[in-house]
């Protein structure tokens, strides 16, 4: 299987050319924003899950009832593809079983706001090295800044595991980014992240019966899963994998920076996980660190579009 460095840019998308920029621009970024108030809040409702069921069983409800629901929806082909397809769509659903497993052992043991802004350093670290450009340099030394601030300095306040847990995650989350484009220029409509979902259902299987047990039998337990499921991996899953056929992988990491602010705030409503004033400001700069990168990746590409000539 050929494997293309992650860098995309903006001419590899999939908008035809000649078609307007303008208001039809905000279609894909519209679709992150909602995917990502989806699964921050979905995650905040799996961590009142996890005492019934556990982290790894909270994983395992979350992957097995979305594999469904996306199989009864989609309906995925299984033949006339080739064994890099079938390849593609493997790694997809090895990376969103690790990154599952790993971010609900990270918010087990930190809070869900700083979780996520640890998360989200492996959509950062994407965009840097997809961008290739000095300035973004800075963008990441800000978002460094913020994270050595919400450690205090050495994350002593935080849990090491979950800091390491979540760093993890980050690393998959970016893989994820990758392997999300690349499954759906591969394949049509969600078939391709269907079929991802059900490898990650069954390679996350054996670990949450292991830990959960009889307990992921308890109907209320698998309505909280299911609900979980819907918010947290069929509907940011479907809408991200359908922005990335607009959107380059590395503007799409990019807009990933802003969940830390999400997630506080899923935290606040649902967790009453209230952010110290340190802890704001971290989360502040992450997110200040993406505007700046975005803004230096649509110069970028304003800067290589032709010009157009007027119409006669």
């Amino acid at each position: 299987m050929t494997s293309p460095a992650p860098t995309t840019t903006a001419s590899a998308t999939s908008v035809p050319a000649g078609a307007p920029r303008g208001r039809g621009s905000l279609g894909p970024i519209g679709l992150v924003f909602a995917g990502g108030i989806s699964v921050q809040f979905g995650g905040a409702l799996a961590v009142t899950l996890m005492p019934r069921a556990g982290a790894l069983g909270v994983v395992t409800l979350r992957l097995a009832v979305a594999a469904v629901v996306l199989l009864l929806i989609c309906r995925p082909r299984l033949r006339g593809h080739s064994r890099t397809d079938w390849g593609t769509v493997v790694v997809f659903g090895i990376t969103m079983a690790a990154m599952n497993g790993l971010f609900y052992q990270a918010v087990d043991r930190i809070p869900l706001g700083p979780a996520v802004t640890l998360e989200v350093l492996g959509p950062l670290a994407l965009s840097v090295l997809a961008s290739r450009r000095a300035v973004n340099l800075i963008w990441a030394g800000l978002a460094l800044a913020g994270v050595f601030l919400l450690g205090g300095g050495g994350f002593s306040s935080l849990d090491p595991a979950g800091v390491a847990f979540a760093l993890g995650a980050g690393a998959m989350w970016a893989a994820y980014i990758v392997f999300s484009a690349r499954t759906g220029r591969r394949f049509p409509q969600a078939d391709g992240l269907a079929l991802a979902m059900v490898v990650a259902a069954v390679l996350f299987l054996p670990l949450g019966v292991l830990e959960s047990g009889g307990k992921l039998l308890d109907p209320v337990t698998i309505a909280l899963g299911a609900a979980v499921a819907i918010l947290s991996s069929v509907l940011p899953y479907t809408l991200e994998l359908l922005a990335l056929r607009r959107l380059p992988a590395s503007t799409f990491a990019i807009l990933m920076s802003l969940e830390p602010a999400i997630a506080a705030a899923a935290g606040f409503l649902i967790l009453s996980q209230a952010l110290e004033a340190t802890e704001a400001i971290a989360i502040a700069l992450v997110i200040a660190a993406s505007m700046g990168a975005v803004r230096t990746q649509v110069g970028r590409g304003r800067a290589k579009a032709p010009a157009v000539a007027p119409e006669a």
